[in-house]
């Protein structure tokens, strides 16, 4: 039997794989410091508004509609509104998540072989989604100096006759910060007749104060420590970040993706968004192209639909306990760090990781491998994300207050130990 060579992947089993595998079987304890799904982080959700939510009577009738129930996409539209956007609701085309919507978007941008530019260091699905479109994704740099940073002439020299898209996610993941070089990047999607893709999906879990990674704490307007905090983000100037791609003038043809894996921490609904911007004749060409391609699979179904809008309504509430279980373990990483300088974190603004900065005297997967098998931790190697050379881990921020502290003082103690 042939298949397709885009599904030529490696499937073997990596080490680090093999380690937390083993000690799984042995029975031995794991402090998991790569927690990314919040279902099982012990939070407290409104199990009967949830689910109540998908009881909805108008779920039993079929009326398809390619862009998706006007009043769920409407829903999007009271998203948006309350940061400081104004879009129409037949710019958005709901889908079953952003991975579902970036194939959307390779569908309608590329053709085989085409080329979009992706940020790097970022998260690795990315390159499943691509190959599974036969598109190549070709990355361009972050440089860190006191804070994370587009290298634009970098990302400039990586544009070619193949080139279709740039695109972001704002904030990135995993480094937590903000783009703030969007009249940037919309002025070369303009020039070279590129299309922006930006991924929004962590844009509600920003931190109050930018945490600069200074003697382990953020520090407040007099210069002295203070503990970090966070709110709801909002497309405000008061807040300290950009704000929302979907507000503004769009000089370019843009998509801004989201949905409420991250927005209601609720990746088992499977429930997300494309919305579309540009100039009106750009604009119209694009939503009748993707109009047929989203027409083609339909794929999300009628009661997650229904759902939809009392489940945005309710997102608060989630982000709410996040932020509070975010800036704790922030603040714990602060305090254990201090005392232990050959680790350091990077400055993080948003999201749910943190980057850290380790001695690099061996490969970043010797190191993550030797935290399982000898301090029952485990942790994200750079490379997973991207990341140039070793000397990098990546923690999540989600995981319980205690575990999360442990773990960290394992990490910690592990790298004194050499």
């Amino acid at each position: 039997m042939r298949f397709s060579t885009r599904t030529n992947w490696d499937l073997g089993e990596t080490r680090l794989a093999r380690a937390l595998r083993e000690r799984k079987a042995a029975g031995l304890p794991i402090l998991d410091l790569t927690a990314s799904n919040p279902t099982q982080c012990g939070f407290a959700y409104d199990e009967a508004g949830i689910l109540a939510a998908l009881g909805d009577p108008r779920a039993l009738a079929y009326d398809p509609d390619p862009r998706g129930m006007l009043r769920a996409r409407e829903a999007v539209c009271r998203y948006y509104a309350e940061r400081g956007a104004a879009v129409d609701p037949e710019q958005v085309f709901l889908t079953t998540s952003t991975s579902e919507a970036y194939s959307f978007l390779f569908r309608l941008l590329c053709d085989a072989g085409d080329e979009v530019l992706l940020l790097q260091p970022s998260y690795p699905l990315f390159d499943f989604l691509a190959q599974i479109e036969d598109v190549r994704l070709v990355p361009y740099p972050l440089f860190y100096d006191h804070g994370w940073q587009i290298d634009l002439a970098g990302l400039r020299e990586r544009v070619t006759a193949r080139t279709r898209a740039i695109a972001v996610v704002h904030p990135n993941n995993p480094t937590g910060h903000w783009t703030r070089e969007r009249a940037e990047l919309e002025a070369i999607c303009a020039e070279f007749g590129l299309a922006l893709v930006v991924d929004e999906v962590f844009l509600d879990y920003c931190f109050a104060q930018e945490t600069h990674p200074v003697a382990g704490f953020a520090h407040n307007k007099d210069g002295a420590p203070d503990d970090v905090e966070s709110h709801i983000c909002e497309n405000r100037a008061d807040v300290g970040h950009p704000g929302s791609f979907a507000a503004g003038e769009h000089s370019c043809l843009t998509f801004v993706l989201s949905g409420i894996s991250k927005i209601a921490a609720l990746p088992q609904m499977k429930a997300a968004w494309i919305a579309a911007f540009g100039a009106e004749s750009e604009l119209e060409t694009a939503l009748e192209r993707l109009e047929v391609v989203a027409d083609t699979f339909l794929s999300m179904n009628a009661p997650v639909q229904c759902a939809l809008e009392a489940w945005l309504r309710g997102a608060r509430a989630m982000q709410e306990q996040i932020r509070a279980r975010t800036v704790e373990n922030l603040r714990a990483l602060d305090q254990v760090l201090a005392t232990h300088p050959a680790v350091t974190r990077l400055e993080v603004e948003a999201g749910w990781y943190a980057v850290l900065r380790v001695p690099a005297l061996g490969r970043d997967e010797d190191l993550a491998v030797r935290l399982v098998e000898e301090r029952g931790v485990s942790v994200h190697p750079g490379y997973f994300f991207g990341f140039s050379g070793d000397g990098w881990l990546v923690v999540s921020l989600l995981g319980p207050e205690g575990d999360f502290r442990a773990g960290v003082q394992e990490i910690c103690a592990a790298v004194g130990a050499g």
